[in-house]
């Protein structure tokens, strides 16, 4: 084993082991190690694992499973002490509640699970789970242990991948998402890309660009449209795969051609498309990427190359949902004030409500924020 790959150190029946540590979130292994099975009951795994000692799962698969369940629910039920005064703002009731998920993953990540060099689980009544770990990893290789929660992320995306998610805009054509690339179940942005009218430039040369392309959903609708040549971008090894992938299986994806980039490929095109994470947060793992933009750092990126990659008569679509105003994470005067400061002018905007489940979903501790949200597309051009 090399050096630099991360190891999990324990001791079974006096004999120390080690064994490679995998995390998708990047999270360093844990310090301090206990070997469980059926016998650990869940209020001592609790306090176990709120304590910082991980459990290395010996026992029954499912048991494990049931195990995590529990431990869920006892995070749940732990008191959350109000505040003196008046209630948070939106802003902190934000962050607060980003605290509270981070401690959650913290207190489940500590249920740990063993795999063999073939990425098989080498537990009772354990699943044959070898797709979706070469799916999320890469080819086996070597004995390794990771979080059980983790794990059930992989099983859930490998569900995703298998089953596909129907998009309507393409006429209910399936989209397969890969571990870590953003699933298209907010469809209310791809129907802004599928309704928005085309810009007059595309006239003498029919060219678009999809910037940071994930899955290439948008590629793929916008070549529906009769866009004659799409270039998606992306700088995600894994939204790479998916993207080419997915439109090598699409109608019309023969008409997108995928590359890897930060933000921009060379020239001008007369349509310039990009959904940048809405949230100007931390990601806490790779896979809230697509959630959080640290520092609006893409959406900036976007609207400062945008006008010296406009062809004449051309406009940028920039597909943006308002909630991080409504958190309190940024204004719409900063937003203005970017895009002025790029050069460019807005020239259109369509608004579209968002129909996920928590937008009604009084039980959400941002529901007041999501109950407001609107998903724009603003058409912008050069000033």
């Amino acid at each position: 084993m090399t050096s630099d790959v991360p190891q999990l150190h324990w001791t079974e029946g006096d004999v120390p082991h080690r064994g490679r540590w995998r995390s998708e979130a990047g999270v360093p292994p844990p310090r301090r190690v206990r070997v469980a099975d059926d016998t650990m009951n869940a209020d001592t795994a609790h306090r176990l694992a709120c304590e910082g000692t991980a459990l290395l799962w010996r026992g029954d698969y499912h048991q494990a499973r049931q195990l995590l369940q529990a431990l869920a629910r006892r995070i749940e039920r732990r008191p959350r002490k109000a505040a003196p005064g008046p209630g948070p703002t939106p802003a902190q009731a934000f962050h607060l509640h980003r605290k509270a998920q981070a401690e959650r993953a913290r207190i489940l990540g500590m249920l740990l699970i063993p795999f063999d060099a073939d990425q098989r689980v080498p537990l009772r009544r354990a699943p044959d789970v070898r797709a979706a770990c070469e799916e999320a990893w890469g080819p086996a290789g070597e004995p390794c242990v990771a979080s059980l929660r983790d794990l059930m992320g992989m099983i859930g995306a490998h569900e995703w991948r298998r089953r596909g998610v129907r998009v309507q805009a393409l006429g209910d054509a399936l989209v397969h998402p890969h571990y870590g690339v953003f699933s298209p179940v907010r469809g209310e942005y791809v129907d802004l890309v599928a309704q928005a009218p085309l810009p007059a430039g595309l006239a003498a040369h029919s060219l678009a660009w999809d910037i940071g392309t994930g899955t290439g959903v948008l590629a793929a609708v916008l070549a529906r449209r009769g866009v004659q040549q799409v270039v998606a971008t992306d700088s995600d090894v894994r939204a790479l795969a998916c993207a080419r992938e997915n439109l090598a299986r699409l109608p019309g994806g023969h008409a997108v051609q995928v590359i890897e980039a930060d933000l921009f490929p060379d020239g001008r095109a007369p349509l310039v498309v990009c959904n940048p994470p809405w949230l100007p947060a931390q990601p806490g793992s790779p896979i809230e990427r697509a959630l959080y933009d640290p520092g609006s750092r893409m959406l900036k990126g976007y609207l400062a190359g945008l006008r010296d990659h406009l062809a004449p008569r051309g406009e940028g679509w920039l597909i943006l949902s308002d909630l991080a105003e409504h958190l309190g994470l940024r204004t719409r005067d900063e937003l203005e004030g970017w895009i002025a400061a790029a050069g460019l002018r807005v020239a259109g905007r369509l608004d579209i409500r968002p129909r996920h489940g928590k937008a009604h979903d009084p039980a959400d501790p941002l529901h007041a924020a999501r109950a407001r949200e609107l998903t724009s597309l603003w058409q912008l051009v050069a000033a």
